[in-house]
């Protein structure tokens, strides 16, 4: 395999995207991609595909690839020219090259395209290779696209079936149920606090490193924005971390509710015990039957915790503002039946988590290693 070290500049060209608000924002089916990825669409592209893009600001070190003409913002970068590479091992390239920007993004606030360009890197320009290592990671890619769309159908299906019986109220008998002020008879008006115990997250002492590094999960808001299902987390904590807080830990089952930030209104449940940080607001159900439930009902209620956040900067609702919000609680028969069918769906979208988990590791630990030689394919 021949491999060569030259500058990142002469093996593509980067370019700053363009300013697009969201004012300005037609419907449309092209992509908006963002330094975190796609974050709307709109009905102009200014570039065609195939498209590589990164952060510029913000969220940096994370690649893209997109098939389709796109719109890049200006917190990303594209490439401009693949000078006659191939586009997809362009991506993964890239998306090894910027590794250590991705692991140090806290100390970096933003990534220049000129010092990029200048970095020296180590790469084929052989297109046989980039086809053979390419065609090797894409099937990855391909299996965890494909588990993703499942999952978003298994949990469209749940979400669908809760708001037939319980926002259209066409449950199970309900020809025969009296509606009266708006809830069927027999349902009560309560509140989140009756739907379980709600517990605030708490950090460890990050003066005290023994805290973390264990394999407690420890969730934060950009673990629930990844997935609805926690089976991973960024950061997990030692016996010792949790134990300085024994009474934050969570059981499988438990709904995260994020109450603090940009993220206000996130919602996840657990399928592990585990911390949280103090963004987060917690409600352990009071019965198992009552979980799925809770799951949606809890998502349902985002543009009342964004109205009670009062559109800050950071915006806060607190806890006890937070077990007060009205629900309505079914009978128990009605919730038991709901989460017989959606304990079901979950159990498939857990396990395809899963198999994603194992696949995105699997990747990730063949990418360094085909982009240095190591690996002939």
């Amino acid at each position: 395999m021949s491999w060569e070290t030259i500058s990142l500049g002469e093996f593509l060209t980067l370019k700053r995207g363009y300013d697009l608000p969201e004012t300005q924002r037609q419907d449309g089916d092209v992509p908006v991609v963002s330094s975190s990825g796609i974050t709307g669409y709109h009905n102009e592209a200014k570039v065609e595909g195939p498209g590589v893009v990164t952060g510029r600001y913000g969220t940096l070190g994370e690649v893209f690839y997109l098939d389709d003409p796109f719109w890049p913002l200006n917190t990303a970068l594209y490439v401009k020219d693949f000078k006659g590479n191939n586009p997809r091992f362009t991506a993964y390239f890239l998306k090894n090259v910027l590794s250590g920007i991705a692991s140090d993004k806290a100390a970096v606030p933003g990534v220049n395209r000129n010092d990029l360009h200048a970095r020296r890197v180590i790469v084929t320009r052989d297109s046989i290779q980039q086809d053979r290592i390419a065609s090797v990671l894409s099937a990855y890619d391909d299996l965890i696209e494909n588990n993703r769309r499942r999952i978003q159908l298994l949990e469209q299906a749940a979400r669908l079936l809760y708001r037939e019986w319980f926002v259209r109220l066409r449950f199970p008998g309900h020809e025969h149920v009296r509606i009266k002020d708006g809830v069927p008879e027999g349902w009560a008006k309560g509140i989140i606090a009756d739907l379980g115990k709600i517990i605030t997250g708490k950090t460890p002492s990050t003066k005290t490193p023994e805290n973390f590094g264990g394999n407690i999960p420890f969730v934060k808001t950009p673990d629930m924005h990844r997935s609805r299902i926690i089976v991973e987390t960024e950061e997990y904590l030692s016996e010792k971390g949790a134990a300085t807080q024994s009474n934050k830990t969570l059981p499988m089952g438990t709904i995260l509710v994020a109450c603090i930030g940009a993220k206000l209104g996130v919602v996840s449940i657990t399928c592990l015990p585990c911390q949280t940080n103090q963004q987060i607001n917690a409600v352990v159900p009071r019965k198992d039957y009552l979980t799925h439930y809770s799951l949606f009902a809890l998502t349902d209620i985002k543009p009342r915790l964004e109205a009670m956040g009062g559109g800050a900067t950071m915006p806060n609702v607190s806890k006890t503002k937070f077990a007060s919000i009205p629900v309505l609680i079914p009978p128990q028969i009605i919730l038991q039946e709901f989460d017989g069918y959606a304990k079901i769906l979950f159990q498939q979208i857990q396990l395809l988590n899963r198999q994603n988990s194992c696949l995105i590791r699997g990747r990730d630990l063949l990418l360094p290693r085909l982009m240095n030689g190591e690996i002939a394919v």
